[in-house]
């Protein structure tokens, strides 16, 4: 005879065994804890940026816009990022891949271009009897930085990019000397070892070239009778700074004379300070008064520019 209430226990124990292991598997999912993220990009990073423009120089305005870019520390990595930015703060509109970038940031003003890191002075043309490489001298006030920065994922980075002056002008003043200062009718040459090009990512002055130098005579103030010519210039470079001038004369007489005077020392800090402008003066060591014979400046000295219009 088979017994009911064997068949029954068995049942019974039957449905208990499938209850504990529902249980028992219930009790394992809880313990599976979902993933907390950050940041609602959990592969990646992103970045605030803000721009501070206090240490340009005084008078200058930050322009309207200007240009960032992310460039990933290796060479091989992908992830860069380029963009045209206003305003002093903005969130790059980029999701970046975990790694080490350098983030630069720098406008784009007239008479400069900028491939890669590098920027450029546009070429000028060399002046009537000269030849060489000439660049403008007079472009447009340069500002950059360069910041490194670990990108993590599943973080928001904020960063400030200091923003550097990257032109500086430079203001020659030269006192004529001798009885023929009252016939002297224009002073006009170059200049040498003016950086044509400068890396942003490592402060790299290259490409010494020549400016253009248009001499004005100054009628008041304390420097009045003196002439003065004002450039500005993304730097200097190369082994020398050298001014090569000519001094003419009303109808030629005395005939004109070749002023040369060598400015690397007096140049040797220029890339230091860029916000500062500079004011060199000097006084030619003799004018003719009807031999021909060159001239020249021995000793520059700074000045702070007063009393000078040098606003190019």
């Amino acid at each position: 005879m088979s017994n009911p209430r064997g068949a029954a226990v068995n049942r019974i124990s039957k449905w208990h065994l499938i209850g504990a292991v529902a249980a028992a598997t219930l009790l394992a999912a809880c313990d599976v804890k979902d993933p907390i993220y950050n940041t609602p990009h959990p592969e990646h990073g992103t970045v605030a940026l803000t721009t501070d423009w206090s240490g340009i120089g005084e008078g200058l305005t930050a322009p309207a816009s200007y240009t960032v870019a992310a460039t990933p520390a290796a060479a091989a990595a992908t992830g860069g990022y380029t963009a045209t930015l206003t305003g002093t703060t903005a969130t790059l509109d980029h999701l970046f891949e975990p790694g080490k970038y350098t983030i630069y940031a720098y406008n784009t003003p007239e008479h400069i271009t900028v491939t890669g890191t590098v920027a450029s002075v546009e070429a000028a043309t060399p002046p009537t009897g000269q030849t060489g490489a000439f660049v403008r001298n007079a472009p447009g006030w340069l500002f950059a930085s360069a910041t490194d920065v670990a990108i993590e994922a599943d973080a928001e980075h904020a960063l400030t990019a200091v923003m550097r002056q990257q032109v500086r002008q430079l203001t020659l003043v030269i006192e004529p000397t001798g009885g023929t200062t009252d016939r002297i009718s224009g002073i006009t040459g170059t200049l040498s070892g003016a950086a044509a090009s400068l890396d942003m990512a490592d402060g790299t002055h290259g490409a010494p070239s020549n400016v253009e130098l248009q001499f004005e005579k100054i009628t008041d103030g304390a420097n009045a009778g003196k002439y003065a010519a004002t450039v500005r210039l993304l730097g200097t470079a190369g082994a020398e700074q050298r001014l090569t001038a000519t001094i003419a004369f009303t109808d030629g007489s005395p005939a004109a004379v070749t002023l040369t005077s060598d400015l690397t020392t007096a140049l040797a800090a220029f890339n230091a300070d860029k916000r500062t402008p500079l004011t060199l003066g000097g006084s030619v060591v003799e004018t003719p008064t009807g031999s021909e014979f060159g001239a020249t400046i021995i000793d520059w000295t700074p000045g702070n520019g007063e009393d000078i219009d040098a606003n190019i």
